[in-house]
């Protein structure tokens, strides 16, 4: 409310004191009427309302604050507090002094003026309805004052509204510029690192310019021999063009000479082989192993002008009543004979021809004949030394290394290694690694096309030197020897080792197969001799019957029978492919030079004379 507003209002100074009579009928029906109409008039509840708003001083809780700066500075609450007190307590009403004083006169009427007390009642009447009807219009103006403060409260209730929602919108805007303040605080530190990178961006950029120039120097350099050089490209072309026509004509020379050494390698082969054949399909060498101690050898006579031939000489006593001593010999011949000097590479130099046949496609074989302590594993196996090597390490290096050299010409090998031993007729297997409980059985199958395979026997793939000298020393070890009379360490089976070899000239639609079979066998003794018993008496019985059967099979071959017997004995039939029919076949006799091995010595060079005669069919190719 406004203070004018507030100023119109009519101002009662001090309280009202209403007189009271002695009598309690007059005071009874004087304030009768008085307060009947102070009860209409509080009784109206708009004018509660304006008392509690303008008497207590405590409006509603949404106008607190408005109504408060605008009562009390105006003094409206004292002006209006009066009426409505006179309202409330009309009993504690008393009449001004001035107007008691007029009425009565400065005393009390008496009771019996009852006109007196008629006329003081009437004053008092007329101004207590004089009281009603300023009370009424201060009513009147306080309505309007409180229709007034309505209408203001409403509006300060709709704009205090407005506040709380432009309050809550600024709340909102303020979260949102909190996480813009945020997105600010990372924005900035992405500035930074941006500036940074541009920092080095730029001193990068400066150095790249720098190399920019140089490299621009560089290029202008360079065009200006691009420039010098077109012309001389130009003659390049020129010698290009002419180089490739030359390379073309080089390619075909060279398919030309690929097709004159494949041609000339097949000739080769062909006349390598007229030549084995001409020296014969079965060739039997002999070698005398040196005296183990220092001495002459007197019955062995190698003539110095032919090293085919060799006499064995023994001086007899004489049984006709003659004078003197009688001297017989014995005069052999052989393909080769080799004397106690030989060297181990003076004697593969003989055979290697035979062992590069097995590589062009045709089965070899050889193996070393002779009594115990003759040089028979020493001339197949050899020593470590490398110049001491035998005939098997010496014969794997030789096919390995020629199997490179082809690789030029096209053709891939494939080997696979085999060990295998004849102990008192029963097959053993020199590469077996398991338990010797577990040994399967091993037996000799012959298949469709005439291949003798053992079954259950372990076939090795193979594609160095080393790896076939690991297997060779595996066999070693696993090869069953003994003590003998004739040798402290020898030994009492039949060694064979079996390299098949396949080859495949993808580009020449060529394949051939064979295989490369070294025996070493047991040693050749009469029981005698040895004086074998017990076990050896069984192992000497099974050699020599094997080797028996051999010189056997020898003969017939020999003879042109009709029928061979291979299956006398394991041996011959292992090695059955390698006897006759299409193979190469080469013999080793090694004789001992003591005086005291004459009978075997003789012996064994008998039965390789056998051999010698012997002439099989002439072997062919394995190839498809």
């Amino acid at each position: 409310m406004n203070k004018e507003n507030y100023s119109r209002l009519p101002v009662m100074s001090g309280k009202r004191v209403l007189s009271t009579s002695n009598s309690s009928e007059s005071s009874n029906s004087d304030n009768q009427p008085v307060q009947k109409k102070m009860k209409r008039v509080v009784s109206d509840p708009k004018i509660r309302q304006a008392v509690s708003v303008i008497g207590n001083k405590k409006p509603p809780p949404p106008i607190r604050a408005v109504a408060t700066k605008m009562i009390r500075p105006t003094g409206a609450a004292t002006v209006a507090a009066g009426p409505s007190r006179a309202l409330q307590k009309p009993s504690t009403m008393s009449v001004p002094k001035a107007v008691s004083t007029a009425a009565v006169g400065g005393s009390r009427r008496p009771a019996w003026d009852l006109k007196g007390k008629v006329s003081d009642m009437e004053g008092k009447i007329s101004n207590y309805q004089s009281k009603v009807k300023t009370v009424a219009q201060e009513n009147e103006s306080l309505k309007e004052s409180l229709a007034r403060s309505r209408e203001k409260v409403e509006g300060m209730s709709a704009e205090l509204q407005e506040v709380y929602t432009k309050l809550r919108r600024y709340e909102e805007e303020l979260a949102d510029l909190a996480v813009v303040r945020e997105q600010l605080a990372s924005v900035s530190s992405v500035k930074a690192s941006l500036e940074g990178n541009l920092h080095r961006l730029t001193e990068e950029h400066k150095v790249v310019l720098g190399l920019r120039q140089s490299l621009e120097s560089e290029l202008h350099n360079v065009q200006t021999q691009f420039s010098l050089q077109g012309s001389s490209l130009s003659d390049c072309r020129a010698s290009l063009n002419e180089a490739k026509d030359r390379v073309t004509s080089l390619e075909g020379t060279v398919a030309r000479q690929l097709d004159e050494i494949h041609c000339g390698e097949m000739e080769r082969r062909r006349l390598h082989n007229t030549i084995q054949e001409l020296k014969g399909n079965i060739r039997v060498f002999c070698r005398v192993r040196p005296l183990q101690t220092y001495g002459q050898i007197d019955h062995i006579q190698l003539p110095a002008h032919d090293n085919k031939a060799l006499t064995l000489a023994k001086t007899e006593e004489s049984h006709t009543g003659r004078p003197g001593d009688t001297q017989k010999c014995y005069n052999f011949s052989f393909d080769r004979v080799f004397g106690p000097c030989t060297s181990q590479k003076d004697v593969f130099e003989e055979i290697s021809l035979l062992v590069q046949s097995a590589l062009d496609g045709y089965n070899v074989c050889c193996f070393a004949y002779g009594q115990t302590g003759s040089g028979k594993t020493f001339t197949m196996e050899g020593e470590d030394r490398d110049d001491m090597h035998g005939v098997i390490p010496r014969s794997v290096r030789k096919i390995f290394r020629a199997a490179e050299a082809l690789s030029e010409q096209g053709w891939q090998y494939t080997f696979t290694a085999s060990f295998v031993e004849i102990y008192n007729e029963t097959l053993r297997d020199l590469l077996y690694t398991g338990k010797s409980s577990k040994r399967p059985e091993y037996e000799i199958r012959k298949s469709a096309n005439n291949e003798v395979t053992v079954s259950n026997l372990t076939y090795q793939r193979v594609c160095s030197e080393d790896e076939v000298c690991n297997l060779i020393a595996l066999a070693n070890q696993n090869r069953s020897t003994a003590r003998t009379n004739m040798n402290d360490h020898s030994s009492r089976s039949h060694s064979v080792f079996q390299l098949d070899i396949e080859g495949v000239n993808s580009g020449r639609d060529v394949k051939c197969k064979s295989s490369l079979c070294l025996v070493d066998l047991a040693g050749s003794e009469r029981v005698q001799k040895s004086q074998s018993q017990g076990d050896r008496f069984k192992e000497m019985t099974a050699i020599n019957g094997s080797l028996t059967n051999l010189g056997i099979v020898i003969a017939a071959l020999a003879n042109k029978e009709n029928f061979i017997p291979y299956r006398n004995s394991k041996l011959t039939y292992l090695l059955q492919s390698c006897l006759g029919g299409n193979s190469k076949t080469l013999m080793f006799v090694n004789i001992s030079p003591e005086i005291e091995s004459f009978p075997e010595t003789l012996n064994s060079l008998r039965f390789a004379s056998k051999v010698n005669d012997c002439v099989i069919g002439t072997a062919s190719a394995n190839r498809k």
